[in-house]
């Protein structure tokens, strides 16, 4: 009997790691800047929706060549929807909120912006460079969907929060001297 209760523990440690193997690698993109490149990890199991439609603007070549057009210092670094000219960049439909997916606004983390309607995510997103738990979902009140979190480079990230901003084209808080996004591409 004990060698029964043997076999059957040995399979299920082996379903276990077969299974645990399986587990598809979180997806990671590169961004290249005029001030350094950086990578970002995206919770894919946390925010499909979320992630699937920030990849399939990667994979499009959407980003390349666009600005962070928004830099508040201990804020967030805004970008993904502007031309170095500051002209919009014709974006895909909206995507649903995926806001309650129990992630938080925290340093160094990626979310998607939006407007007030909180199914309006298209391509932009920030990076939060501290804590912004006004940021975050809590019942009755739709948060902004965080989505990735950035893993290397996170000195390039915070080194362009220091850029002098203004007002460009009517818009406030855009970097003087663009901070271009060169290319972004994923590398898994």
């Amino acid at each position: 009997m004990r060698w029964l209760l043997a076999i059957c523990l040995t399979s299920q440690l082996l379903f276990n790691s077969h299974a645990t193997a399986q587990v598809e690698a979180a997806p990671q993109v590169r961004i290249e800047t005029n001030m350094g490149s950086f990578t970002l990890e995206l919770y894919h199991e946390a925010s499909p929706v979320t992630v699937a439609n920030f990849l399939r603007y990667v994979d499009e070549g959407f980003y390349d060549n666009t600005i962070f057009h928004r830099i508040i210092r201990r804020f967030v670094v805004q970008g993904g929807g502007f031309t170095p000219d500051i002209v919009k960049k014709e974006t895909h439909q909206p995507i649903v909120n995926e806001s309650k997916n129990r992630l938080y606004n925290e340093r160094f983390t990626v979310a998607m912006a939006r407007s007030d309607d909180p199914n309006s995510a298209t391509s932009q997103f920030y990076i939060n460079l501290r804590m912004n738990s006004s940021l975050d979902y809590r019942m009755g009140k739709w948060g902004y969907t965080v989505f990735g979190n950035v893993i290397e480079g996170q000195e390039v990230v915070y080194d362009m929060s220091f850029v002098e901003t203004g007002v460009v084209a009517g818009m406030e808080d855009v970097p003087v001297k663009p901070v271009i996004l060169i290319k972004a591409e994923r590398i898994r």
